[in-house]
């Protein structure tokens, strides 16, 4: 029987340092998933844990793992820098968020717990060097930390304490089987253990057998997804193609749908002819996907999270089809194989504030549908998920809802109360919107962005003063505790119990180089198809009855006259054209007396 009394962070025992990081994250009462690991991963136990996305299971294993390292120093007899924790993600994405996250926990003992991210393969060099230092603990997928350990840039057999795998379920459908099982030869006999999944499935049991040694399963009874009152879910259904891009064409430009938003689709093809459709009518939306650069798709993440824009069209190796177990990872669909195989948008990116999540295209999986439904409704907030489908498609929708269901009998997928002839007046936008985006123009649309990411990629490695390099997607939280922990560490101007911060010499570049914060976005126009700038705006007489009292198309901007106009229209000014005479009047003249 579970206890009333939910225990809280400050009765597990945890150090002051991590309380006050914790207390700063505005945590005030763990989740379930970390009331029920945390005291038993302090009790040195190998834990199978599996709570559903969003449940916060990366903190889960950072505030023990932390924890044991911080006493282990505190206590334990003095010995050589070493690293002795690690954790291995199947994405580069998932492995940037948890170094973040450990940093933001370790904030308060910068000096003493230093973290290293070795996911990107493009940063080798660096990477080796941070690794000359010995962190306490290193993220990566496991082909790099392979890589590092093949290199002797790396060595675990005699220091390795702590070792974590989360989104478990999704190593070996990554392709990682076999650079998990050469990875395990280099680590010690002895060590404890963490898996974190959202799933438990064939690959989570194999990976047991390899991994933990008589670990404690912890499989918490709750629902995969948050409850209705949380998450509402819809589906609506349409009867063909063109009346899915006109059903997403009336919810995002008559603002039906407010807030950010995730569009979800299964192919790269898809995603590109979708931001073209939308491009037409001046609805500006991105496209994160795996033949973007590392730097740009993080740099789209960080701008999406802080509101740069709206709207994000995501696409997943994992959702392209079912994963086949044997072959290499990266031997996709036609037309995606050139996409980063440690790339990953449905599982575990941490996306703030999503509204609303849109399936244009229907997941191929429940698993799938579970995990891009977890992108919203995230700690406590309110989240949406309409599904689009097509009639062939309602029988495979309808195993979905029964997986999602349960034991109960109530359905989870409501019907979206939606008439369809009330947009009637839209399809013939849609429909000429439609005949511009070709095969084409999606060729040209995929090359161009390429091309210019390539460049950006470039861009967002800028020189600072003091000869470091720093990421410019980093630049905005550069005075948060993203950077603290090597920085504190190196320089080691601050006491224990206060968070380090190092100023960002590019704090000001910006404001020297302001064109450079305009190029650096990624929603902007590709126009490799005809645009017709009447389709971007909405007359009042197309929009529906019962919406012209709430739709409200934004005003357009007048465009203030700068300096350098002003002066060349003075310049153009002909004074003889221009010249007024005007007749002085004349001033009486004073009579002598």
């Amino acid at each position: 029987m579970a206890d009333p009394e939910v225990l809280g962070f400050e009765h597990m025992g945890l150090d002051p340092r991590l309380l006050q990081a914790v207390a700063d994250l505005g945590w005030s009462r763990p989740t379930l998933i970390q009331e029920k690991a945390i005291p038993l991963a302090l009790e040195g136990k190998d834990l199978l844990a599996r709570a559903r996305t969003g449940s916060g299971k990366t903190a889960a294993y950072a505030i023990p793992m932390l924890q044991l390292l911080l006493h282990r120093k505190a206590t334990g007899p003095a010995v050589e820098q070493a690293v002795r924790g690690l954790v291995l993600v199947p994405t580069k994405e998932l492995a940037r968020q948890a170094r973040s996250m450990v940093q933001q926990l370790a904030a308060y003992c910068a000096r003493d717990i230093r973290v290293a991210d070795v996911s990107a393969a493009e940063d080798s060099a660096s990477q080796r060097a941070v690794l000359m230092e010995k962190p306490d603990i290193v993220v990566g997928t496991p082909s790099r930390i392979l890589n590092h350990l093949q290199q002797d840039s790396l060595t675990l057999r005699d220091s390795l304490e702590l070792l974590v795998v989360d989104e478990a379920d999704l190593l070996f459908s990554f392709g990682f089987e076999e650079e998990l099982k050469s990875l395990l030869c280099h680590l010690p006999r002895i060590y404890q253990a963490f898996l974190m999944s959202a799933t438990f499935n064939e690959d989570v049991q194999a990976l047991k057998e390899l991994v933990l040694h008589n670990p404690v399963t912890l499989k918490l009874q709750e629902s995969q997804l948050p409850g209705p009152d949380q998450l509402k879910q819809f589906q609506v259904v349409c009867e063909t193609e063109e009346d899915k891009f006109l059903l997403l064409y009336a919810l995002l430009k008559l603002s039906l749908i407010r807030g950010k938003s995730l569009l979800f689709v299964n192919t790269l093809e898809r995603s590109y002819r979708l931001r073209l459709f939308l491009e037409q009518f001046g609805i500006p939306a991105c496209v994160l996907n795996g033949e973007l650069p590392l730097r740009s798709r993080c740099h789209i993440i960080s701008q999406f999270n802080q509101g740069f824009y709206d709207c994000v069209i995501a696409t997943d190796t994992e959702v392209l089809g079912a994963p086949v177990k044997g072959k290499r990872r990266g031997k996709g669909p036609k037309g995606d194989r050139a996409s980063d195989p440690e790339a990953g948008v449905a599982r575990g990116i941490d996306f703030h504030h999503v509204c609303a999540v849109l399936n244009f295209d229907l997941p191929p999986t429940p698993e799938a549908y579970i995990h891009r439904a977890g992108r919203t409704a995230r700690a406590n907030n309110p989240g949406m998920v309409l599904t689009l489908v097509l009639p062939a498609e309602q029988s495979h929708l309808d195993t979905i809802e029964e997986l999602l269901c349960g034991e109960n009998e109530a359905p989870v997928l409501l019907p979206y109360q939606f008439r369809m002839e009330e947009i009637e007046a839209f399809r013939y936008r849609c429909r000429d919107a439609m005949r511009s985006v070709t095969k084409q123009a999606i060729r040209e649309a995929r090359l161009k962005e390429i091309k210019e990411e390539l460049l950006h990629s470039e861009r967002l490695k800028v020189r600072a003063g003091g000869g470091g390099t720093w990421p410019l997607w980093g630049t905005h939280v550069a005075l948060s505790r993203e950077h603290v922990g090597r920085s504190c560490s190196q320089e080691g101007l601050r006491r224990k119990s206060e968070p380090a911060v190092r100023p960002c010499p590019l704090q000001t570049y910006f404001e020297d180089n302001p064109r450079d914060l305009q190029l650096l976005r990624h929603d902007l126009p590709l126009h490799p198809a005809v645009v017709k700038p009447h389709l971007g705006h909405v007359p009042d007489y197309l929009v529906p009855p019962a919406l012209r009292g709430l739709v409200h198309p934004p005003k357009k901007r007048k465009k203030l006259a700068s300096k350098k106009a002003k002066v060349k229209k003075a310049r153009t000014r002909n004074p003889l054209r221009s010249f007024r005479h005007r007749e002085e009047r004349r001033r009486p003249t004073a009579v002598p007396p």
